[in-house]
């Protein structure tokens, strides 16, 4: 096991540093005029050809583009990510500042995507062809089958243009006041509890209200694949030979179904469950992007709008580094829940 994850952890910077090269050569596509954009933190800084000749000849962006990788990855070995045009700051500080909305996010929609998808993706399959089935099968295959966007725009149609319940954006504006104000204490960055740890029940109410299109969105998406990949895997489980073994021995329907064949069920969904955390914790685009969540997704959409070469690359980084910590969690968890699996 040890042997397993110290192998793991040598690949890690491996393989960031593959997936760093890989996005890197893509500004072989842009002109050192758009590259300078990462350099630029103000446009008075551009003030004539003549400048601009100096500032690319400054930063090397005529150079080699080995030798421009080489300084790229020194600064971001130091945590310099380079300089954010969308936001105005600093890449690291731009996804750091609003990392604790997406967190927020993911902490209220991961529990019922997950317990939601894994509890009636089992009760489908124990209920194979049965009214059940069928009915759990039909939303499944609905909610799945639409796009993301189109989804969001029903939620916020229904939640916000027709009933009013719910809100786009993050805070409504005199909330927003408040926790920019010196009497509220920032502890964590989540409003949610940030509200009550500073006994604001109104800001907590505002928050949620604000917080459950988007979480919505993402609940009916994600849940629906969970449910899915849940419910093949279990059908494919219940009739395997340990399971007819167990049911000629006696044993109730109920333990068969959650003690013996759960188990080995839960592989593909543990998969599935790990990648999409990691997926969720780099923001959803889409999602953030329509409800005007001010998340690591809207960032992302923004800086590929505006050609935010610095913001681009620091999100890409950010991502897989997210992804690779994920899919090593994932196959620490096998050793778990499956003994055949051997990681020695």
């Amino acid at each position: 096991m040890w042997a397993y994850i110290a192998r793991r952890l040598l690949i890690f910077p491996v393989t960031l540093l593959g997936l760093s090269i890989l996005v890197f050569s893509l500004s072989a596509f842009l002109t050192p005029e758009e590259r300078l954009m990462a350099y630029i933190h103000s446009p008075l800084q551009v003030r004539g050809p003549e400048v601009v000749a100096q500032m690319l000849e400054k930063h090397g962006l005529t150079d080699p583009l080995y030798e421009q990788y080489w300084r790229w990855l020194k600064g971001v070995l130091q945590g310099n990510l380079g300089f954010s045009t969308t936001a105005q700051e600093p890449v690291a500080q731009a996804i750091a500042k609003r990392l604790p909305a997406t967190l927020e996010l993911v902490l209220l929609a991961i529990i019922p995507i997950i317990l939601g998808g894994i509890v009636l993706g089992v009760l489908s399959a124990a209920h194979h062809n049965k009214p059940l089935d069928h009915g759990m099968r039909l939303i499944a295959i609905t909610g799945w089958s639409m796009p993301t966007f189109l989804l969001a725009l029903l939620i916020m149609m229904l939640f916000y243009g027709e009933l009013r319940w719910f809100l786009p954006q993050r805070l409504s504006y005199w909330a927003k006041d408040i926790v920019l104000s010196a009497e509220f204490v920032r502890y964590t960055g989540l409003n949610i509890l940030d509200g009550m740890l500073n006994g604001r029940w109104d800001i907590v109410g505002d928050a949620l209200r604000h917080i459950m299109m988007p979480v919505l969105s993402l609940v009916l998406v994600d849940w629906a694949a969970l449910c899915r990949i849940t419910r093949s895997s279990m059908l494919e489980s219940l009739h395997q030979d340990y399971v007819r073994t167990a049911r000629a021995k006696g044993q109730q329907e109920r333990i068969v179904v959650f003690r013996h064949a759960l188990r080995n069920a839960l592989l593909p969904a543990v998969t599935f469950g790990g990648m999409l955390v990691a997926w969720l914790l780099a923001g959803v685009v889409i999602t953030e992007t329509i409800f005007n969540y001010e998340g690591v997704g809207s960032f992302a959409a923004a800086a590929a709008q505006q050609l935010d070469f610095a913001g681009i690359l620091g999100f890409a980084m950010f991502f897989g580094t997210l992804m690779i910590s994920m899919n090593l969690i994932v196959d620490l968890t096998y050793a778990f829940l499956d003994p055949r699996v051997r990681l020695d």
